[in-house]
């Protein structure tokens, strides 16, 4: 893999995970029943989780480049 294909390959990858911990951190706050409740410290670890095995996933290959 060469530099070009590489910095195309992290620019996806990062969006995806981007959006992965987007997704889980909503997913976790919406399981309080109100703000206070919510137990950032879990929301967090979850969401940052999620990321570096959304990261470690796309390893196998992005369906948004092409081959």
């Amino acid at each position: 893999m060469n530099k070009e294909e590489f910095t195309k390959w992290l620019k996806a990858a990062g969006v995806r995970a981007i959006k992965t911990v987007a997704q889980t951190a909503v997913a976790m706050i919406g399981t309080a029943a109100i703000m206070s409740e919510v137990n950032w410290v879990v929301v967090v670890s979850a969401s940052a989780l999620a990321g570096i095995l959304s990261l470690l996933t796309s390893t196998a290959g992005l369906p948004e480049l092409k081959e």
